[in-house]
C-alpha cells in the first residue's frame, strides 16, 4: 500500500507492507536511495503493518521495489505502473 502527503516542493511517500508478509527485514529500494537496501527498511507500527516514510521530489517518476531477507525481490500491486523491470509511481 501507497500512502502520499504532497508538499509544497515535496511529496512524502509511505510504503506501507502488511507485518508478516513476507517474512523478515523488507526495505523499499529505487531511484531515491541508488538501490541500496537497508537504507529505507519498513518497521513495525502500532497498528501492526510495517511502513517507512520517503520524502521524494515533487512532480517525478520514481522507479522502486522491495527487497526482503534472502534477495527476494517484489512488487507493490498499488504502484502507478509496472516498465517491465520495477515499478513506479508519479510524486
Amino acid at each position: 500500500m501507497l500512502e502520499r502527503t504532497r508538499r509544497k516542493d515535496a511529496t512524502d511517500v509511505t510504503f506501507i507492507l502488511p507485518a508478516d508478509h513476507p517474512t523478515g527485514e523488507v526495505s523499499v529500494v529505487g531511484d531515491f536511495n541508488n538501490w541500496q537496501a537497508g537504507i529505507h527498511p519498513l518497521t513495525i507500527r502500532a497498528d501492526g503493518m510495517r511502513a517507512v516514510t520517503v520524502e521524494m521530489p515533487a512532480e517525478s517518476r520514481i522507479a522502486f521495489r522491495y527487497l526482503a531477507h534472502g534477495g527476494h525481490w517484489f512488487d507493490d500491486h498499488e504502484a502507478d505502473g509496472h516498465d517491465g523491470a520495477n515499478g513506479y509511481l508519479h510524486t
